[in-house]
């Protein structure tokens, strides 16, 4: 399917200017310094990789608790034909001794944190793994990278502003657990033709012939390529100022329906596909927004992002937090990982799945 998406003109559904492209100052900045990818075989992951790789930058370090997968990007490489080294590394972004071991013998400068999981409803389904990877799989990466100088470049997404799925929610703590430790942070949309991503699923059901499922005709989605959010990171590991929240400034969302449409003229033009309303699944929003009604964004220049400013938490109430959220997931209490959850992030609405789950004892 990804190779299938491939062929399909983004452009003209986008119907936008293509988001800005580093600079050559952008690239000399990065190809003179080791950098790290978390969760590098996944789809933006890779896509990171390959383009860095193209760089030869002094070392370029590809972890992902996926064997699958980073072999897959090591055949892609040898496929495309690039000379410069990548050096997998298979194990979790959790294992605090393996990130130390990375940092002493490799020294990256650089940390691309791409690792996450991000399925919104299968979130709403496993609150407590989204919490122990989301959240503490970035804490132990961002305090390993600290204690050996590196700079995290967190890879977000537009769902952690005001929240409505746990996913989403987790998504702000990482992003306040970055920035406290002087990092940057990227908030992405979604991103057109990667794995599991709405684009695969309309063009599996498209080739099978079979209506293509939108939750409601109201849902809408800001959009970026592949090229655009590589480009859109690698303009913000070069971001100056730290720490940083930026976002991609896009001038408006398209409907998922129209995505549909456009979908099935472009892979079906010889047959009217039709588009089935299934419902909004738990954790959906109507529209995603890339600030909150308390941020404020400015322009960062002409790069294609803008800067966020953004609250901090008062210090030391972020640490403190963690440390209770962390032993409400440690004994697997749900009730009590809701409540921090809530507490570190005030404007998350949980879903009424996932209140169900914690008994109906997390105000919703």
């Amino acid at each position: 399917m990804t190779q299938l998406l491939g062929t399909v003109d983004w452009r003209s559904f986008l119907a936008r200017p293509r988001l800005p492209s580093p600079s050559l100052e952008v690239l000399d900045v990065l190809y003179r310094q080791p950098m790290l990818i978390t969760g590098a075989g996944g789809s933006i992951g890779s896509a990171l990789a390959l383009r860095l790789a193209a760089l030869a930058p002094p070392s370029l370090l590809l972890l992902d608790a996926s064997e699958s997968r980073l072999y897959a990007l090591q055949q892609a490489k040898a496929t495309a034909g690039i000379a410069g080294t990548m050096t997998p590394i298979l194990g979790s972004v959790a294992e605090r001794t393996l990130l130390d071991e990375v940092f002493t013998v490799h020294a990256p400068r650089i940390v691309f944190h791409a690792a996450g999981f991000k399925h919104v409803p299968l979130m709403e389904e496993q609150p407590l793994a989204a919490i122990a990877n989301n959240v503490f799989g970035t804490l132990t990466l961002a305090t390993a990278a600290a204690a050996h100088g590196a700079r995290v470049v967190l890879l977000s997404a537009d769902k952690a502003v005001e929240p409505t799925s746990v996913m989403g929610a987790t998504r702000r703590i990482a992003e306040r657990i970055v920035l406290a430790a002087g990092g940057t942070v990227l908030r992405l949309t979604n991103i057109l033709a990667t794995r599991d991503s709405v684009t695969e699923t309309f063009a599996r059901q498209i080739a099978l012939g079979a209506a293509l499922t939108v939750s409601d005709p109201a849902a809408r989605r800001y959009f970026v390529t592949v090229d655009e959010a590589v480009n859109l990171l690698l303009i913000a590991a070069a971001e100056t100022r730290q720490p940083a929240l930026l976002a991609p400034d896009i001038p408006a969302p398209h409907y998922i329906t129209d995505l549909a449409h456009f979908m099935a003229r472009t892979l079906a033009p010889e047959r009217t596909v039709e588009v089935d309303f299934t419902g909004w699944r738990p954790g959906d929003k109507e529209a995603e927004q890339l600030w909150s009604t308390t941020e404020t964004a400015h322009s960062a220049g002409e790069n294609g992002l803008l800067a966020i400013d953004s609250q901090a938490l008062p210090e030391g109430q972020l640490e403190a937090s963690l440390a209770a959220l962390r032993t409400a997931v440690d004994t697997r209490d749900l009730t009590a990982s809701l409540v921090h959850l809530c507490a570190l992030v005030t404007d998350y609405t949980p879903s009424a799945a996932v209140v169900a789950l914690s008994g109906n004892r997390v105000p919703s």
